[in-house]
């Protein structure tokens, strides 16, 4: 690779602007693991309600009824 290739600036790497947008926002490594950790458990509580609504049998309504929409 030439000299002029090496020291020519390229385009960042994403990796590398994300930090610097953290930085700007003034969010540290430690702050940016504890929200990502609180957006994963989040997350798997959601799942976890899914899956409990699924298993809960639907009670059946009658086929005539029709189904109620309030509108305010």
């Amino acid at each position: 690779m030439s000299r002029a290739k090496r020291t020519r600036p390229g385009p960042k790497k994403p990796c590398c602007m994300v930090s610097e947008i953290l930085e700007e926002a003034g969010i540290d490594r430690d702050r940016l693991r504890q929200i990502r950790r609180q957006v994963l458990e989040g997350m798997i509580l959601m799942c976890q309600w899914q899956l409990e609504r699924m298993e809960k049998p639907k009670a059946k309504r009658a086929a005539r009824e029709p189904r109620r929409v309030v509108v305010e």
